[in-house]
């Protein structure tokens, strides 16, 4: 099966425009240590779409996808909806990993790291 592109659909523009100025207070933190390549030097890019997925942040270079998890992912419907969208991710060889919203805040640091340990050397 060949692997799909990895864009920015047009017809997704509007929806990931409404996501990044909407965004949850968990987004906006990790956002403040992710923006303008301030992880080790990584390009991160919010509201990302691949296939008709949209990704919470994307880092191109690493091929790394970052979710923050509400209530929303705590759900039956949520889990398995999860795990078709990494399955999907994992094939177009992009690795997904989650934090929840709450983690964001209270062990920021931990969060960051886990993020760090992610990158190619």
């Amino acid at each position: 099966m060949k692997n799909q592109p990895i864009n920015n659909k047009p017809e997704l523009k509007a929806y990931r425009k409404n996501l990044r100025n909407n965004g949850t207070p968990a987004e906006a933190y990790l956002w403040s240590f992710l923006k303008n390549k301030q992880l080790e030097g990584r390009k991160f890019r919010r509201q990302f779409s691949v296939g008709h997925y949209i990704l919470d942040f994307y880092c191109p270079a690493e091929k790394l996808c970052i979710e923050l998890d509400g209530a929303a992912h705590f759900t039956d419907a949520g889990y398995e909806y999860d795990q078709q969208r990494t399955a999907f991710l994992n094939a177009q060889g992009i690795k997904v990993i989650r934090f929840e919203n709450k983690m964001v805040f209270d062990h920021t640091e931990s969060v960051l790291e886990s993020i760090k340990s992610c990158f190619k050397k």
